[in-house]
């Protein structure tokens, strides 16, 4: 699946690509063409100031002509901080000496009306992996518990799921409980790289890991996201490696990764950032998002709050689509007045809440969305990519962002927000070009302000 020697050549070879390989990449880009292994290699390694302009230009146009102005946002929710992994870079690492701590059912459920309360409809689920005290039949009852929980505004709609890799039975009963993304990161793509990160434990095995997203398609998972811990080995090689791993998927399942996670190495307990020689630089790190999304158009790009409030508003115009916002990264950090401090897994560098999240997000032209329809219509797997390449994912993405931004503003903003959302939805609604469409959407728009909620096309 992941050919080391081939993606070594591919480095080698590419090194000196001249001014004419990379105009010919980009105009081919500009035109969302599919981009081969060799083009990838040599965008991954232009320097050129001009070059990296046009890089940015295109996948700022191609984002926008596919995503539209819609930003999807959410939240993580630690559930245990339990691990029998000692991985090197990782604040929950075995060797940690901390007294170690897994959220209660009604535990959960109080974390689950404050994200609520935050306006959250969408969750990731997070967990160390520990077969004793954090195993598949705590995770399931941990999803039935915040499908269980109802706020006054209404209950979270859906739940992502990035725990370890595990058997196809156990996908199977993630798949039952109505998780929405199975979401792993590699970590590295890079094998010996991989065994020095993770030196004893589960995760460990290379391969097992690697071949979770086969177990978790045979399980009946539509949807799965990748990542990769930028910051581990060269990010060349792993955006490659990446890609080659999407292909695989593609070609052995018919569909590969619905979003692709661009988490950077950030400082943790137990580690420091100076031992690692491959640290990603900002202008490395925008490159990569940018070539990402010339690379797999149709794939969503999650974006954490490990970025600042700087780089996640100049990464969003590059390619990002979906971010969290107000995360706690430690497991019962959402709750209010709490006795003690969580641990957190790492460092997180935007502290701002969601309210203000969404606010710069709509003076800065986007529509943040808190929208679950897809996975609630069948719009996963090969049916979503489908929809997305034809185009037709506009006339249903961008109506419901419209909606849950109008319910947001109802539950949540006082009545100046208000006024801001109902300005923006007219603008946005007159620039629909189907008739029904529009007509659809200023109905149930006027049914959420008469006090319906969850509609959606």
């Amino acid at each position: 699946m992941i050919n080391h020697n081939y993606i070594y050549n591919l480095l080698e070879e590419t090194k000196n690509a001249t001014k004419e390989d990379v105009r010919d990449i980009l105009d081919r880009a500009n035109n969302k063409e599919d981009l081969s292994h060799r083009d990838i290699a040599i965008l991954l390694q232009s320097e050129d100031e001009n070059d990296l302009k046009e890089i940015f230009k295109i996948a700022r146009k191609i984002k926008n002509e596919i995503y539209g102005k819609r930003i999807v946002i959410f939240a993580p929710l630690y559930l245990s901080d339990y691990c029998a992994n000692n991985c090197v870079y990782c604040g929950y690492k075995r060797e940690n000496n901390f007294k170690r701590r897994k959220l209660t059912r009604q535990e959960i459920q109080e974390e689950v009306k404050l994200l609520e309360k935050m306006g959250h409809k969408r969750l990731a689920i997070e967990a160390g992996e520990d077969p004793i005290n954090c195993d598949i039949e705590y995770i399931l009852e941990a999803i039935e518990a915040i499908y269980e929980t109802y706020n006054d505004n209404g209950k979270i709609r859906r739940v992502n799921v990035n725990i370890a890799a595990t058997t196809v039975d156990n996908y199977r009963k993630l798949k039952d409980a109505g998780i929405g993304t199975y979401i792993l990161f590699q970590e590295t793509y890079h094998k010996p790289t991989y065994e020095k990160m993770h030196p004893n434990g589960p995760k460990a095995n290379y391969d097992y890991h690697l071949t979770a997203f086969n177990r978790a398609i045979e399980g009946g998972i539509d949807d799965v996201g990748a990542g990769v811990l930028f910051g581990l080995y060269d990010y060349k090689f792993e955006v490659l490696a990446l890609m080659l791993h999407n292909e695989y998927l593609e070609k052995k399942y018919g569909v590969g990764f619905h979003t692709i996670s661009v988490p950077r190495l950030k400082k943790a307990e137990g580690m420091e950032l100076s031992l690692f020689p491959h640290i990603v630089t900002d202008d490395e790190f925008k490159k990569i998002v940018a070539i990402i999304r010339l690379a797999v158009p149709f794939t969503g790009i999650i974006l954490s709050t490990r970025e600042t409030y700087e780089m996640r508003k100049e990464v969003i115009e590059y390619g990002v689509s979906q971010i969290s916002a107000g995360s706690c990264t430690g497991v019962g950090g959402y709750k209010e007045n709490e006795d003690r401090k969580s641990k957190s897994q790492f460092e997180v560098a935007d502290n701002r809440k969601p309210f203000e999240v969404i606010k710069e997000l709509i003076d800065s032209g986007h529509i943040p969305s808190y929208c679950t329809a897809c996975y609630r219509m069948g719009r996963t797997g090969d049916r979503f990519m489908q929809l997305a390449k034809s185009g037709q994912i506009q006339n249903v993405c961008g109506p419901n962002a419209l909606m849950t931004l109008m319910e947001y503003a109802l539950d949540y903003g006082n009545k100046d927000f208000q006024d801001v959302i109902n300005q923006m939805i007219d603008r946005e609604i007159v620039n629909i070009e189907r008739e029904d469409i529009k007509n659809l959407l200023q109905e149930k728009i006027d049914r959420i302000k008469q006090g319906e909620r969850d509609l959606y096309l």
